[in-house]
């Protein structure tokens, strides 16, 4: 017999009061601040500056750029790692094995079974027989 869950008295109410603590302290800075108009670039686009600043033409853009270049690049090689990184987890082992970043329930730590091992026993469970009794297929026809 299943019994429903109960909740938990014996909590520690000091954490959740510093959560709410710390909301409304957040919620009467943003509410109470002076956000003033936004103040971007009147002579120019940043984004063409930023091209210019990379095929080294600096006279052409109208706004300094080589700070936001410094970034654009920077941020670029850190996307560039990542998806490198993501290559090499997602790339196959010699052995047929993926390595994976995720858990696999356990399965691979009890067997050393590959996947192509795994696959002809989920045959045998789904009634495939790998060419076992060739001869004795029945292709529906009257006998």
């Amino acid at each position: 017999m299943t019994s429903r869950p109960r909740l938990a008295t014996d909590v520690n109410y000091v954490n959740g009061l510093a959560a709410l603590a710390l909301f409304v302290v957040m919620a009467y800075v943003f509410m109470t601040s002076d956000v003033s108009a936004p103040a971007g670039f009147a002579d120019g686009s940043i984004v063409a500056s930023i091209g210019y600043a990379m095929f080294d033409m600096l006279d052409q853009g109208a706004i300094e750029a080589e700070g936001f270049l410094v970034a654009f690049i920077v941020i670029a090689l850190v996307l560039d790692a990542a998806l490198d990184g993501a290559v090499m987890l997602a790339r196959r082992e010699d052995d047929e094995q993926s390595v994976t970043a995720l858990a696999d329930g356990g399965f691979l730590s009890r067997t050393k079974e590959t996947s192509s091992e795994r696959r002809s026993d989920g045959d045998s469970l789904l009634g495939r027989n790998d060419g076992e009794d060739a001869g004795s297929s029945d292709d529906g026809g009257d006998d």
